[in-house]
């Protein structure tokens, strides 16, 4: 076989694997707000990826906030659990 034709084959072969390769699929990292959410553009919505909402959707950026603003005044009020301990210490 001519060095040409040889080079040739292995050219083919090279292009023919590349299109056999499985790619793993990673999620996006980009277009996340400061609350580590975005908009969902192709089903609507808008979903949390990072911060105490990951992983829930809502139906807008504002029912998402206003999620998050119930969730922080519970946070700062004790939990029932937490009021008797603090009536019990001295």
């Amino acid at each position: 076989m001519k060095p040409a034709s040889l080079f040739l084959w292995f050219a083919i072969g090279f292009t023919l694997s590349l299109f056999f390769i499985v790619h793993r699929a990673y999620p996006h990292g980009g277009g996340l707000d400061a609350y580590g959410c975005h908009h969902n553009r192709k089903l609507g919505g808008y979903h949390c990826h990072r911060g105490p909402l990951a992983g829930q959707s809502f139906a807008s950026k504002e029912e998402m906030l206003e999620r998050l603003k119930s969730k922080g005044d519970k946070a700062s009020q004790p939990s029932p659990g937490e009021k008797t301990r603090r009536e019990l210490s001295p």
